[in-house]
């Protein structure tokens, strides 16, 4: 879809589908729910709406570990809005529950259920009177069924993901083997159309195999799988077409049919109310994959995308995606990404384009790695051997930089002076020579080895790792210089002035290696810039949406450039826009944010406004801040974020040049409090680096029609929506 707004000024509501409720989707938002919350926008002001991703993610409750690039999540479905749940056919009479029950009965015969009868009953009328009466007493049996199924979700403050995942694949089963499988099962218009669908979306087939597989491999990872873990794509299309017409794996593929039809009729209704949809293109994608099982020359497997030690996390973090091989892209025309954009425009007319600085440089991990501190930025431009040569380093004092080692005293201490844990602590260990100093064994690769080889240690007889024996090996592994990422390659290591060999280097070493470090950095970055350049012009050109970049984080000076060179909207986070090097490092004036960005007051890995006001945020900057730009005289700085303070930061941030302001619904709602709970930690959707079952569980606190007739919170979104008209 075409954005339609050019130029002008847009104001938008940012919202997860799983957080919606209505009548009709009281546990967890459909596709089809989509249309209320437009209408709810437009009736505030608001002409965008802003939805996180919406990619089949499996067992996981984030949506950016996507399964699949392509397909969506069928959680999303509403089973009553499927064709198959239509009324049946050819049934004359009335509809209801006991009449079609009587119906079905008087077919099937003496002592035969409706749900029963066999694929074909017959031929015929009596045969057609059958299948349409089999077909809607088991229609009503899936409804009242879901009824009921629902009730038990319903009145939870929460999703429970994974529990309401499984029931609703449950029903959604239910659909396809009593209903949908046999109308695709013959030579009709069903079985047509999901033909001429599946050969217009190639990627489903892989798709739908691997979603198969997986399970009946019992949600295994693909690398763990006894059979098909490298399917070429001819053993992939050999599985595909011989799959029967009622199998899991038409199933899966039926599954994505339905949601993309559900789902285009919710943007296309959103489109003819003038309410631009925004969606979000994660540029990274789960290893245990569709795309990563059957497109493997896409990524570069053995290594893992991350970010590095930030004043947020001191080890750096790991997400574990694969990272892209861009050669590779490049060599097919990009033919990948060109799919992904084409995939998303049936929906979107605008799209974020999550960790931008991904598509210049990608923080990178080998395998073995558990944290996110031990890597290098990918591409970059690298130390070889020959250099550190050059500067008078040899072999052994290359070795010094880049391994560390370990003295034997200091191994003693870690280990308590236990001799018995020693023995256990050198199992990871080697000795160089006769010294009293120990380096990493060749098969320690990483810290997955170092614990690996600590759980091995436990399950044995003998004296394992303790835990200060483990920690100490850990935090030794990360000590060094120097980073040799292959051999014979280098990177700086993170904090490599704070590694143990660091200080024994005279001045002039330091200077030497300083100066190399600095002119690798430049030519890095003059890479990232022509790298980047290059990957954004592709999605730019290629298709009509308009593209929003998530620029936060330690940005380099060439993505800004880049970004306004393309016309790609940057991200503006009211909190985190500060002049940081300045003193008191003051917020960024709204009037100098630029017009090609998208301004908010926080995100969906960040507290919320709420949350930011009363555990975070410095009051009474803030405060000073808002008032002279709305020009009121606001008064000390309230403790709370009663709905004075809300409608004062989003008003302010009404008024900047971004040519979008996007606000989360939980901060929308917060502007009467009607709706808000007590503690705003409660409405936070995600924290970064954590793995549990509370994360992206937050659900609306009222249904959309009761929050759609509030009219005090109409009228102060109103008011904030008039400021950008």
């Amino acid at each position: 879809m075409k954005y339609r707004r050019g130029d002008r000024p847009a104001s938008g509501i940012v919202a997860a589908l799983s957080a919606l409720r209505s009548a009709r989707s009281p546990a967890c938002g459909e596709y089809p729910d989509l249309v209320r919350l437009g209408g709810l926008a437009r009736s505030w002001g608001f002409n965008l709406v802003q939805l996180l991703p919406v990619n089949d993610s499996g067992s996981q409750s984030s949506p950016y570990s996507a399964r699949s690039a392509f397909a969506l999540h069928p959680l999303y479905i509403r089973l009553a809005d499927l064709p198959e749940m239509n009324k049946a056919r050819g049934a004359a009479g009335s509809h209801s529950a006991d009449a079609v029950r009587a119906r079905a009965g008087a077919a099937a015969g003496a002592g035969h259920s409706a749900a029963a009868l066999p694929l074909s009953a017959g031929k015929g009328a009596d045969a057609d009177a059958a299948d349409s009466a089999r077909s809607e007493a088991a229609r009503l049996s899936i409804l009242e069924d879901e009824k009921k199924g629902l009730a038990q979700f319903a009145g939870d403050e929460r999703l429970r993901y994974g529990p309401f995942l499984d029931w609703k694949l449950g029903m959604l089963r239910r659909v396809w083997t009593e209903i949908a499988a046999e109308r695709l099962s013959g030579r009709n218009g069903a079985r047509s159309a999901f033909e001429k669908w599946t050969a217009a979306n190639p990627w489903v087939k892989a798709y739908a195999v691997f979603s198969e597989l997986k399970d009946q491999n019992g949600g295994l990872p693909w690398w763990e799988w006894k059979d098909w873990r490298d399917a070429s794509p001819e053993q992939i299309d050999k599985l595909w077409a011989e799959a029967a017409p009622d199998s899991g794996i038409r199933f899966r593929a039926w599954l994505q049919m339905r949601a993309e039809e559900q789902f285009s009729e919710a943007a296309s209704e959103l489109a003819d109310m003038g309410v631009e949809l925004m969606g979000d293109l994660p540029i990274m994608i789960d290893k245990d994959s569709a795309e990563v099982w059957a497109r493997r020359s896409v990524f570069h497997l053995g290594l893992a995308a991350g970010a590095p030690p930030d004043m947020y996390s001191a080890l750096g973090q790991n997400w574990g995606f694969p990272i892209y091989d861009w050669e590779a892209a490049a060599r097919d025309g990009y033919s990948f990404w060109k799919e992904r954009l084409a995939s998303a425009a049936k929906f979107y007319s605008a799209y974020r384009i999550d960790h931008v600085l991904g598509f210049f440089r990608i923080w990178t991990l080998s395998e073995h790695e558990e944290t996110g501190f031990l890597g290098r930025f990918v591409p970059d431009s690298f130390i070889c051997r020959d250099e550190l040569s050059g500067l008078g380093f040899d072999a052994g004092r290359i070795r010094w930089l880049s391994q560390p080692h370990i003295r034997s005293a200091d191994l003693m201490a870690a280990c308590g002076n236990d001799t018995d844990a020693m023995e256990a602590v050198k199992a990871c260990l080697q000795r160089i020579g006769s010294e009293e100093l120990f380096l990493f064994k060749p098969e320690i690769r990483g810290e997955r080895d170092i614990e690996a080889a600590a759980r091995d240690q436990a399950r044995g007889s003998g004296p394992g790792l303790s835990e200060k024996a483990r920690a100490y090996l850990l935090r030794r592994w990360r000590d060094r210089s120097l980073y040799e990422f292959e051999p014979g390659k280098f990177a700086p290591a993170c904090s490599y002035q704070g590694s143990s060999a660091w200080p024994t280097l005279s001045q002039d070493e330091k200077d030497r290696l300083e100066k190399l470090f600095a002119a690798k950095r430049a030519e890095g970055e003059a890479g990232w810039e022509v790298h980047g350049r290059q990957l954004l012009s592709i999605l730019k050109n290629s298709s009509d949406m308009l593209p929003c970049a998530e620029d936060l984080g330690s940005v380099p000076g060439c993505v800004p450039k880049v970004l306004g060179e393309l016309g790609i909207l940057g991200l503006r986070v009211l909190r985190w826009t500060r002049d940081w090097g300045a003193p008191g490092q003051p917020y960024v004036e709204l009037s100098r944010y630029p017009v090609l960005s998208v301004a908010c007051p926080s995100v969906h890995d960040s507290s919320t406004l709420r949350g930011w006001w009363e555990k975070e945020a410095d009051r009474g900057q803030v405060w000073s801040f808002v008032s002279r730009v709305l020009g009121e005289d606001l008064g000390p700085a309230p403790e709370k974020a009663d709905p004075l303070v809300v409608s004062a930061i989003l008003r302010a941030l009404a008024r900047s040049k971004s040519r979008i302001a996007v606000c989360p619904i939980q901060d929308i709602l917060a502007l009467t409090g009607i709706f808000s709970p007590k503690n705003p930690d409660s409405e936070r959707i995600n924290v970064p680096g954590s793995s549990n079952d509370w994360n992206w569980g937050w659900r609306l606190p009222a249904p959309l029609e009761k929050i759609s007739a509030d009219s005090a919170l109409a009228a102060e979104a109103i008011r904030l929506t008039s400021l950008r008209a």
